[in-house]
């Protein structure tokens, strides 16, 4: 959310920003009921302080006086509720239509309007490290050289009995699977290994609620344009639950820890010594993919539950203390991939796809030889202070001046997306998968053989 006077004074630049993002808002619109919401404001204010001034007169006037003044209250008080019922349907809309002003994007995010307008901004492969860009010759290097037909990860997954589709299907329904054996162990080392790195970097790790009111999506951002994406929470005859004949408060399944960590902080006014405040939440996910039918329909790139260790930080309003946390969490979630010994590749987001609250966002692709061609694995996100004014988060300046903060927040590892990588870079000739170094442990073995 924006500050509305900030969107009257840069009216130009906010709506270049929702043409820019494909936001279907209409501005005018918007302002028109603000002007409106303000006048209405003004004349229950005005009606008010008139009240109050008679409320002194009257105890002061003669009998006949004060009978008169007292029937032209009862007019003041019937037409300030008149005006309350108004300013109360006008401010409803207002607060609706809100909800849906984009954040301005940063300067130096891509104008497209959708994926194709991101733009790559580096590479990396365990062989040639990082690599710009701009060297195309080197940049064909980076995805890995099998020196035989690759599988991709459902044969593998399949073969050496790592993932079953056919019962997931079954049991849960479309994308549904069952993880098995090593794959259920190298899961579960790679969340061990991303919150020891997390923590030794300052992160307070939490187990966040699965559940969580409409509030925190909305805080988030993820209502009201992600509504359809989201699970509500019913009873076993599918009705919304009820309490004495009255619905209860709605609760969501969160797609990410993110909305339940950010509503931590949720009207808080913290000290500016607190702050940046750097947390990790691991959690199971859960994402309805009403828009993506017939999308990665198969295996494991797009199903409806995972398990995700995502990352957030609440710095202080300052656009050069965002940008260094950007990069910071960048640099962390290209730590993990290189670690593994994973090829991949940064993108700068466009602004056709970078989702309306961000600022300025990366997502990182790591190579996926099944796929031939980089995938989706990590997305980072700085949101300035769009999230912490939806959620009021704010905090004290040293001059005791209270601001909004700053959010960003990113994807550490999130499974079992991450295994499609795992298995078709460190798969070998004979079909079985060697075990990424640092898994080992974990794991129990080096190599994953057909049982």
């Amino acid at each position: 959310m924006l500050d509305i006077k900030f969107i009257r004074d840069n009216v130009e630049g906010v709506r270049k920003a929702i043409t820019d993002k494909g936001v279907d808002l209409d501005l005018d619109s918007l302002l028109d009921i603000d002007t409106k919401r303000r006048g209405l404001l003004a004349e229950v204010e005005d009606l008010q302080a008139t009240k109050n001034s008679f409320s002194k007169e009257i105890p002061t006037l003669a009998d006949v006086d004060k009978q008169a003044k007292l029937l032209e209250m009862k007019e003041l008080d019937s037409r300030q509720t008149e005006l309350k019922d108004s300013l109360r349907t006008i401010e409803e809309e207002y607060n609706k239509l809100m909800l849906f002003v984009p954040n301005i994007p940063s300067p130096e995010s891509p104008i497209g309007k959708d994926d194709s307008g991101n733009v790559p901004w580096s590479y990396w492969s365990p062989e040639l490290g990082h690599v710009d860009p701009k060297e195309t010759d080197k940049v064909a290097g980076v995805p890995t050289k099998l020196a035989f037909e690759p599988k991709d990860h459902i044969a593998l997954a399949t073969d050496l009995d790592l993932v079953d589709f056919e019962r997931g299907t079954e049991v849960s329904g479309f994308r549904g699977y069952f993880l098995k054996n090593e794959a259920v162990l190298i899961q579960y080392g790679l969340f061990a290994y991303a919150i020891k790195k997390l923590q030794a970097k300052g992160f307070t790790v939490m187990q966040t609620p699965t559940l969580v009111r409409e509030r925190a999506l909305i805080g988030s951002g993820h209502f009201p344009a992600g509504r359809a994406e989201v699970y509500q929470v019913a009873n076993a005859a599918g009705m919304a639950e009820t309490e004495n004949g009255v619905e209860k408060e709605k609760q969501y399944l969160a797609g990410t820890s993110e909305p339940s960590l950010i509503a931590y902080y949720a009207d808080k006014i913290l000290e500016a010594h607190q702050l940046p405040i750097q947390v990790c939440g691991i959690s199971p996910c859960y994402r309805s993919e009403v828009g993506s039918y017939g999308k990665d329909a198969k295996g494991l790139y797009r199903v409806k539950e995972f398990m995700k260790v995502e990352q957030v930080i609440i710095c202080k309003a300052d656009v050069n203390e965002g940008d260094k946390w950007l990069e910071a969490l960048r640099e962390i979630s290209e730590e993990i991939l290189q670690d593994l010994k994973l090829p991949y590749r940064v993108l700068n987001i466009c602004t056709g796809d970078m989702g309306a609250g961000k600022y300025k966002m990366y997502d990182i692709e790591t190579w996926m030889p099944g796929r031939g061609s980089f995938g989706e694995t990590h997305s980072d996100s700085n949101l300035t202070d769009w999230q912490a004014r939806r959620l009021n988060i704010r905090y004290r300046d040293a001059d005791g001046t209270i601001k909004h903060a700053y959010t960003l927040n990113n994807t550490a590892v999130a499974s079992p997306r991450i295994l499609i990588p795992i298995l078709e870079n460190y798969q070998q000739a004979d079909g079985s998968v060697k075990v990424p170094e640092i898994l080992v442990p974990y794991v129990g073995t080096d190599v994953i053989k057909k049982k």
